[in-house]
């Protein structure tokens, strides 16, 4: 299960990259072409802005999500091994041991 949630965090935080080079590259249009006129072109350009406003603040919501589920596991971590120890070692030693396994058989 934690696999899972580890893939979900790294998905979502490939997604929070990718949205904030989405944006870049919006805004970036929207300066290059500043100086076209025209009545279709001027709402598109205040259509694009209000949804890159919008993006940007779900984007911020979501990075601040992935935050606190980062924050959360890493004091449920903590927490365990506290009150845990022996058994946070034996599975420490247990992954090294899976580790050391499949990297000499190569």
């Amino acid at each position: 299960m934690a696999d899972n949630t580890d893939v979900a965090n790294v998905s979502k935080d490939k997604l929070v990259t990718d949205m904030k080079i989405v944006i870049a590259d919006a805004e970036e249009i929207l300066r290059a072409t500043a100086n076209q006129a025209g009545e279709k072109v001027g709402e598109l350009r205040e259509r694009i802005q209000e949804r890159l406003r919008d993006a940007k603040v779900r984007l911020q919501d979501a990075e601040a999500a992935l935050v606190d589920k980062t924050k959360a596991a890493a004091r449920a971590t903590d927490d365990f091994v506290h009150e845990h120890p022996w058994q946070a070692v034996g599975v420490a030693a247990a992954i090294g041991l899976a580790l050391g396994v499949l990297i000499g058989r190569r």
